[in-house]
């Protein structure tokens, strides 16, 4: 990505594969020869991809019209059913980087480059489904912050809430690039990477600043309908034109492809790196926090995220399926694996679908790419703003009213909508890197706080801090001093974490302990319940109610 505004050289698709002789279906041998791309087929996307960004933000600014308070707009007032659920889970997780660079690392490295997603991530949203689920929502708090703030107080909360804020960098703006690629692709170069960034970023920022948790509900429901269906397709004509599902897969397994588990020591700690940056480190998170404490209730949340996840797991494998086909039908594709820069590699599903596929099946994709991004992008933004205003600048102004709050909210996502702008516009590491890089500083700095908060009755708020600069200290000078050494820098900050927490609980306690026990916030956000005060936050250790459900936006 170039570092400047300029225009980048016009994207050029990969040369077509030669015939295997093998009788086609029509549709299918008149879609293997490359074509130009024409000036009426680029028309048409670019007008199919215009229609497309006003439907979704129309659904996203009718949904608006629910908001009426911060709960809704942060929570989606704790009523989301079963089946929208589902959806938020899955289209949130179902990102740019599961299309695009998950999909090219497993066709360079196999399965054992990726046992961070979808491996990982399917197993930090069942973690969080089955640990953590039901005690969120029994808490009855707006933002993964206030869990911090309710178990060690004020000083963990705005630690922890900055860390968490400053991962959520790295995965915005891996969908931003994300969507400078689609539309930089599919005009042909007229609009640049970097243009293509902010046109996008303006595009999720109108429906998300507007409707918040409850227009990312409604539009991830529609998104998730065309990533599926949308990548379906594409999988079944893209599997014909390499020479059938049966083909595509023996060679994968011919390649190596399916082998999981590394052959030596330091292949086993890099993938325990990958694997625990997802799996660990995106558990701490406030759109994971958003998804199952929307729900309508506890027992929604657990089964939404794990049906989420279900779905999320199985269905990455589609996008995979599709990208190796493009290797098997033609050989010159793997060339990008040796570009230096290493985005090149997800040039792989747009060069075949513009390459070799029939307009209506690059709609079809087209449309699911748009959707895995628009869905993740929300929440990305969402996310972050909410935790920013509610747990470290909500604090400095505890007497500040819902509606003076909810603007606060969104001026802060305009905000951070520039900052990861400027972080996509300069980046040269491909998604599926900012994703892990973004839940690094989550897994040296959140997760064993909130563990040992929720299962350890002897964590202190000392414990917590030892935890979380010795866990974030670490890992950054390891990251400094030591990045390729065989541990991992995230490992090493994982470790110190554990032991700073265990250090700095077991030991005399010079920082007093600011937080209640488990056992007692529940108990204070049961009485808050019981006694109508559905909308405040529990068991906040200064004694302030919440502003949520109070007053109307």
């Amino acid at each position: 990505m170039p570092q400047g505004g300029g225009r980048e050289p016009p994207y050029t698709a990969a040369p077509p594969a030669r015939g295997t002789g093998r009788a086609r279906l029509p549709a299918v041998a008149a879609a293997r020869e490359k074509k130009p791309f024409h000036a009426t087929e680029s028309a048409v996307l670019i007008t199919f991809v215009v229609a497309y960004l006003a439907v979704t933000i129309t659904i996203g600014l009718l949904a608006a019209r629910r908001v009426h308070n911060t709960r809704d707009f942060m929570v989606a007032g704790r009523a989301l059913p079963l089946y929208m659920n589902v959806a938020t889970v899955f289209a949130t997780w179902f990102g740019a980087e599961t299309v695009l660079a998950v999909s090219a690392t497993f066709s360079k490295d196999g399965l054992n480059g990726v046992a961070g997603d979808p491996f990982g991530a399917s197993v930090c949203l069942v973690i969080a489904a089955l640990l953590f689920a039901r005690l969120f929502y029994r808490l009855n708090l707006l933002t993964i912050g206030d869990f911090y703030k309710v178990r060690y107080g004020k000083g963990v909360e705005v630690l922890t809430s900055l860390s968490i804020v400053i991962s959520y960098l790295g995965w915005t703006s891996a969908q931003m690039t994300a969507i400078g690629l689609v539309l930089h692709v599919l005009s042909g170069g007229v609009i640049s990477i970097n243009e293509g960034i902010m046109i996008g970023a303006a595009v999720v920022l109108v429906y998300t600043i507007f409707g918040g948790m409850w227009s990312i509900a409604f539009t991830d429901l529609l998104q998730t309908l065309v990533i599926i269906i949308g990548l379906a397709l594409v999988a079944y004509l893209v599997g014909d034109v390499a020479g059938g599902a049966g083909k595509v897969i023996s060679q994968a397994a011919a390649d190596g492809k399916f082998v999981f588990f590394p052959s030596d020591a330091a292949g086993w700690w890099a993938m325990a790196g990958a694997f625990f940056a997802f799996a660990f480190g995106s558990i701490p998170q406030q759109d994971v926090f958003q998804r199952m404490t929307s729900a309508k209730n506890e027992a929604t949340a657990v089964r939404g995220t794990v049906i989420g996840a279900i779905v999320y797991f199985c269905f990455a494998f589609v996008p995979m399926f599709i990208a190796y086909s493009a290797v098997v039908a033609d050989a010159s594709v793997a060339k990008l694996f040796e570009a230096e820069d290493a985005r090149e590699i997800q040039r792989i599903l747009p060069d075949l679908v513009l390459g070799k596929m029939p307009l209506w099946a690059q709609v079809m994709f087209f449309g699911a790419l748009l959707s895995a991004i628009l869905s993740t992008s929300a929440g990305a933004l969402l996310a972050p703003a909410t935790l920013f205003s509610e747990n470290v600048l909500r604090p400095f102004a505890p007497r500040m009213g819902d509606r003076q709050f909810l603007l606060m909210v969104r001026v802060i996502l305009v905000t951070f909508t520039a900052g990861a702008l400027l972080f996509a516009l300069n980046s040269r590491s491909t998604m599926y890197e900012m994703v892990q890089n973004a839940y690094n500083v989550t897994l040296a700095g959140a997760f064993i706080p909130l563990l040992a908060g929720a299962y350890w009755k002897r964590a202190t708020t000392q414990g917590a801090l030892f935890s979380i600069v010795l866990g974030i200290g670490s890992w950054f000078a390891a990251d400094t001093v030591a990045a390729d050494a065989m541990v991992p820098p995230n490992l090493i900050g994982f470790f110190a974490s554990i032991i700073g927490m265990l250090m700095g609980s077991l030991a005399p306690q010079l920082i007093g302990n600011r937080g209640h026990a488990i056992e007692t916030a529940l108990r204070q956000a049961h009485t808050a319940g019981t006694h109508g005060h559905a909308g405040e936050h529990a068991a906040h250790p200064s004694g302030q109610g919440a502003h949520a459900g109070s007053h109307k936006a």
